[in-house]
């Protein structure tokens, strides 16, 4: 009886009460579908979590989007629709990862053009306050250096917390390898400064010459590194 008077106070009847938590509950049990087709790579069921009204930005217990759940298991097409429908891809987790930055650190190249034609942030950094391109750099992840470095805007000499820039880093946690040598190649051609130190004044030839990084020391050299 108290419960009714409520409702009666509240301007609503028990049977729109009703249809009002029943619609909640739909839409909750949407989206948890949704979370799980992108985590399972199912496309189908993805497309019907999003035709029955799944809400795109919804978060795990992580902070994950159905979306950033694809993208850390590398799913292209369930990133794909997720893109297509307006999933943000700048939208970050409890560990600051976003669907962008993470593609960017993982070598996703794919995923990493899908997010920049779709809005990506350069100015949304990740848990060491750096871009998609300094792991990127580090990893030799060429394919996915040239995507970013293909948009003249995408900051090359942008700086983490720890000092670096991709440069550094290509060099720093590089091994020298023909992939680390093309990466190198990339930023010298995009306009990186080589001559940009660490924290202690160490530059990238400084570095390149420790490492003994032989290909490394001539293009920069070539390029005015001191």
């Amino acid at each position: 009886m108290k419960q009714l008077l409520i409702i009666l106070m509240l301007g609503v009847t028990p049977a729109c009460a009703q249809q009002k938590k029943d619609l909640t509950m739909k839409e909750t049990n949407a989206d948890k579908k949704l979370l799980a087709a992108a985590t399972a790579n199912d496309t189908t069921a993805v497309q019907r979590a999003l035709a029955a009204g799944a809400d795109k930005e919804t978060r795990d217990n992580e902070g994950r989007t159905p979306l950033m759940a694809a993208v850390y298991r590398n799913h292209t097409a369930v990133a794909r629709l997720l893109i297509e429908a307006g999933a943000n891809v700048n939208a970050q987790d409890k560990i600051l990862n976003s669907p962008f930055l993470y593609a960017g650190a993982e070598g996703f190249t794919a995923i990493v053009q899908m997010c920049m034609k779709a809005g990506a942030d350069y100015t949304v950094y990740n848990r060491y306050g750096g871009s998609a391109l300094i792991p990127a750099c580090e990893h030799g992840h060429v394919e996915t250096v040239a995507a970013l470095l293909s948009d003249p805007k995408f900051p090359v000499d942008h700086i983490n917390r720890l000092g670096w820039t991709g440069l550094l880093e290509a060099i720093i946690l590089g091994t020298g390898s023909e992939r680390h040598i093309a990466v190198v190649k990339m930023l010298i051609a995009a306009g990186a400064n080589v001559n940009i130190a660490d924290k202690d004044g160490v530059t990238p030839l400084t570095h390149a010459r420790h490492k003994g990084q032989k290909e490394i020391i001539r293009l920069l050299e070539e390029a005015g590194a001191k």
